[in-house]
């Protein structure tokens, strides 16, 4: 049977990469609250505005759910994904994925993202791809972790299922280079503004 995702979409059982070396490879989804693969057709716009070749590029997939981002990074030969989950089924998954593909670049962690990008090494990857799961207040936490994690010159892909407020990231020290909607789902390229301001509350909220 298809799984549902909250609001009622229906979830495919698994989606497929659609570039580089594992092109057309599948990668299960499993039912899981808040679970909703980036669809497809953004994750095209996603990798044409990155360009198709990441060979050399630290990629995180910081809330990685079904690896259809992360695994698009390391198809187009990025030297290291880090994959973050915390529901240990899917984090199982995302092993046998990796090691059916024998995607040796790929690392996962069955882990919170937010505690694991808090205690991460500074300027760690060029590009850290950021899908919580829709209304769960983890989008400025995460953007206030992702800062320090980037070297310089690093890119933040952001998700989000209201319009990505240009304003309210200029506040917590982004500005967006790219942004479009499909359907639903508003994503945006990031790059840290020019003057970043003090860390923002782990109180604070963006849906």
């Amino acid at each position: 049977m298809p799984l549902t995702a909250a609001r009622g979409r229906v979830l495919p059982q698994a989606v497929r990469i659609i570039g580089g070396q594992w092109k057309r490879s599948k990668l299960p989804v499993i039912e899981s609250p808040g679970l909703r693969p980036t669809p497809s057709r953004v994750r095209e716009t996603l990798f044409n505005w990155l360009g198709q070749d990441l060979t050399g590029w630290r990629c995180l997939d910081a809330f990685a759910g079904s690896g259809a981002l992360g695994f698009e990074a390391a198809s187009r030969h990025a030297a290291l994904v880090v994959l973050l989950e915390r529901d240990h089924r899917l984090a199982a998954a995302l092993r046998q994925c990796r090691d059916r593909l024998q995607a040796t670049a790929v690392r996962v962690e069955n882990v919170d993202a937010i505690a694991w990008m808090s205690a991460s090494t500074p300027a760690s990857f060029d590009l850290v791809l950021l899908d919580p799961p829709f209304g769960a207040g983890l989008t400025l936490p995460a953007l206030e972790r992702a800062a320090r994690l980037l070297a310089a010159g690093g890119l933040v892909y952001l998700e989000s299922g209201q319009p990505i407020d240009a304003q309210l990231l200029a506040g917590v020290g982004w500005r967006a280079t790219r942004r479009a909607q499909a359907g639903q789902v508003h994503y945006a390229l990031l790059e840290r503004a020019a003057v970043a301001p003090p860390p923002v509350s782990d109180k604070l909220a963006y849906q």
